[in-house]
């Protein structure tokens, strides 16, 4: 069988072959062609979190539902807070610092305690693009010290009477409330925030984004009716989360060592995207797309082409289950 190169979710990268090689259909599988058992070990659910309970509870009942012993989510909302909320199974919590680090978008309302112009309020919001300093408010989850977070954009929306329909894509652990009580100084008016929606969490997107009562409906039909269709539309294969990073693809007869901690060496490697970097990460696949590894990668792309011995990359996260492929070595 020729080589099969079945890239996870047309990841938009130029793939580069080293090597003519082959897969096995007996060992593996086609990462969009997971059966369902095997969606629960390394899925992820995109969740629209409802107002009230916590993320940490949120996921415990995702958990309950879906009858697993660890879930994970990827990035704390404020019990009030709603929206995008990656939920991650099983072995699929070994990528959450990834997803935790994602830029977030957020729509909000921020009530002013004071009238002002929308010029005024757009002339403001331009200063706080960019790097801004932020210490966490009293109730958070960190030590509460100075630090810096990026402010990718800021953008008003609409302006009634006090009320500011605004929208903000910022880094990872940007606290919008703090935000909102910033702008708020600098404009002189005083403000909180007052509603607040994450509607992105870096690839994961509030309109592909499902309710609790969807997932305990699609997991009723699969435990009482043995009927997967419906958790299959829910749980999304954990390399739709890998898609934007970096790739190297390795041969059948490589996978099994990896996935028992072993280093990736040169003679392993079938294809790559080009954009590797050293002491990046990196995802180690195989040619049917499946995630086998999350490692630090020792050499830029063009530096692996020509390699034909050495450690190339070295795994940090095992996410596939041993012994799966066949054992060579």
């Amino acid at each position: 069988m020729l080589i099969l190169m079945k890239v996870p979710y047309s990841i938009n990268k130029e793939v580069k072959i080293l090597h003519e090689s082959h897969t096995d259909p007996k060992y593996g599988f086609y990462y969009n062609q997971r059966p369902i058992k095997e969606l629960f070990q390394i899925g992820l659910i995109n969740l629209d979190k409802p107002p009230r309970p916590s993320s940490h509870e949120v996921s415990a009942w995702v958990k309950k539902i879906l009858k697993l012993t660890k879930v994970g989510h990827g990035g704390t909302l404020d019990p009030q807070v709603t929206g995008v909320l990656p939920i991650l199974l099983e072995k699929a919590t070994k990528i959450t610092e990834l997803i935790q680090e994602s830029p977030k978008e957020y729509i909000g309302i921020m009530e002013l305690h004071q009238d002002t112009t929308e010029t005024k309020i757009q002339h403001i919001f331009s200063l706080f693009k960019g790097t801004i300093y932020q210490k966490p408010p009293v109730k958070s989850a960190v030590k509460r010290r100075l630090r810096t977070r990026k402010i990718y954009d800021l953008e008003l929306l609409e302006l009634e009477g006090r009320y500011v329909l605004f929208r903000v894509k910022c880094e990872s652990g940007t606290y919008v409330r703090k935000l909102c009580y910033d702008i708020g100084l600098v404009l002189g008016t005083g403000a909180h925030m007052r509603e607040l929606r994450r509607t992105k969490s870096g690839i994961f997107h509030e309109n592909n984004s499902i309710t609790l009562q969807q997932l305990y409906d699609a997991a009723y039909y699969y435990f009482e009716e043995n009927n997967s269709e419906y958790l299959k539309k829910i749980i999304i294969p954990i390399e739709f989360a890998l898609k934007d990073y970096p790739w190297i693809f390795i041969r059948d007869n490589a996978v099994n060592a990896i996935t028992y901690g072993a280093a990736l060496t040169a003679p392993g490697i079938v294809a790559l995207t080009k954009d590797i970097k050293p002491n990046k990460w990196v995802v180690i696949g195989t040619l049917k797309g499946e995630a086998v590894a999350l490692a630090i990668a020792h050499y830029k792309s063009q530096e692996i082409e020509t390699m034909k011995k050495g450690i190339v990359a070295q795994p940090k996260h095992v996410i596939m289950s041993r012994d799966i492929y066949p054992k060579t070595w």
